[in-house]
């Protein structure tokens, strides 16, 4: 049996940890990646990887000819001619309210009933003015038969045919103004004793649709002014998504095309669109044309005025450099990849970017097709920087 000497034991004891520390150190080099500069060995075109980083892959930058998809930043709206902003086209005090907020209505439906003193006025005037047209009607067929009879001379009958062209005048412009005042042309082509008009306004919906919103009670007095707007009436199974859309991405938006709606209400549900309108002025500040896309909303989850981003179908119209979200870093508030120079190095390059998919970026600008990127493993190659 062997003893060792308490001094001999502790040199020992010290040359024995200080093996294994340079042991342990010996393996976690070998799991270090390359650092920015450092050659590296390229096996493959597809998913090679760094001699000695096998966390780093790299990949040739190509186009993408996959289905394909153009997202844009937008808000819901009313769709083209499916709303109206119902102002009373006369002055008066309201008697009645008839609809209600979030009541569906028809076209022709009476909203309110307004008390017009207008009308009253106006259907005044169109009697007086009916009045005035019989009494010359008969007071130039007397005149003509006068006149036929030579017992009347021909600038007596002038006279009285002026009149009757006067009054005539006279008689249209008060039935125009009864027009213009909602009262219905075919009440007034009746006899007047059988017409049946009073001040009384009934203001009717344009179209059918949704009560959406209601700024008037009962009692309230309403002026001939477009403002303020009393009710808005919209068809809300149908909207539109109003976009903006970049010059740079102009030449791959058209009517027709189909597209796709997201929320952030409902990030798990994809709305069916179509692209309806294209702008043909561009926003001087933004650089941006608006694109309207109209969309299918039964089921009534859509709002008007929520944010959307809408998503085109590019499919087939155009081939782009895309690369993996995880190759893009932020460095500086810029978007960087890592380039493999000739040289076998990694080079950082900035890049301008546009998200495609969750996995899958647009590379606009700062890449060519057949670079190489790291795809893989670009934040530890990051790290041997700082």
């Amino acid at each position: 049996m062997v003893y060792l000497h308490k001094h001999n034991f502790g040199r020992f004891t010290a040359l024995a940890s200080s093996a294994i520390l340079l042991l342990l150190s010996a393996c976690g080099q070998s799991e270090q990646p390359p650092k920015v500069g450092e050659a590296t060995s390229m096996s493959a075109k597809r998913g090679a990887s760094a001699v000695g980083s096998p966390r780093v892959e790299t990949n040739i930058v190509e186009l993408n000819a996959s289905r394909q998809g153009l997202p844009l930043l937008g808000k819901i709206a009313y769709g083209e001619d499916k709303y109206s902003r119902i102002s009373s086209p006369l002055q008066g005090r309201v008697v009645e309210v008839r609809a209600r907020l979030g009541d569906r209505v028809k076209v022709g439906d009476v909203l309110l009933v307004v008390d017009s003193p207008d009308i009253a006025q106006a259907y005044s005037e169109y009697v007086k003015e009916d009045s005035e047209l019989q009494y010359a009607t008969r007071t130039y067929e007397l005149a003509k038969d006068l006149y036929e009879t030579r017992a009347l001379a021909l600038k007596d009958l002038k006279q009285t045919e002026n009149e009757l062209v006067k009054a005539r005048a006279e008689f249209r412009r008060a039935k125009e103004r009864l027009v213009s005042l909602r009262i219905s042309p075919q009440e007034l082509n009746k006899p007047l004793d059988q017409q049946q008009i009073t001040s009384r306004f009934e203001l009717k919906s344009p179209l059918s649709g949704i009560v959406v919103e209601r700024t008037v009670t009962p009692g309230q007095s309403v002026t001939g002014d477009p403002d303020p707007v009393l009710f808005t009436v919209a068809d809300l199974d149908v909207l539109q998504v109003v976009a903006d859309v970049y010059e740079r991405d102009l030449a791959l938006v058209r009517e027709g095309q189909s597209a796709t709606v997201k929320v952030e209400a409902y990030p798990d549900l994809e709305f069916p669109a179509t692209v309806t309108v294209v702008g043909d002025v561009v926003d001087p500040a933004t650089r941006t044309i608006k694109v309207r896309a109209r969309v299918n909303n039964e089921s009534r989850k859509l709002k008007p005025e929520m944010f959307a981003r809408l998503q085109l179908d590019v499919s087939g119209m155009a081939q782009f450099l895309t690369v993996p979200r995880e190759a893009v870093l932020e460095v500086d508030g810029k978007q960087v990849v890592y380039v493999v120079d000739n040289e076998n190095r990694y080079v950082k390059r900035e890049v301008k970017i546009a998200n495609i998919s969750a996995a899958q970026t647009r590379v606009l600008d700062g890449l060519k097709e057949g670079e190489r990127i790291v795809t893989k493993g670009a934040v530890l190659i990051k790290s041997q920087e700082d």
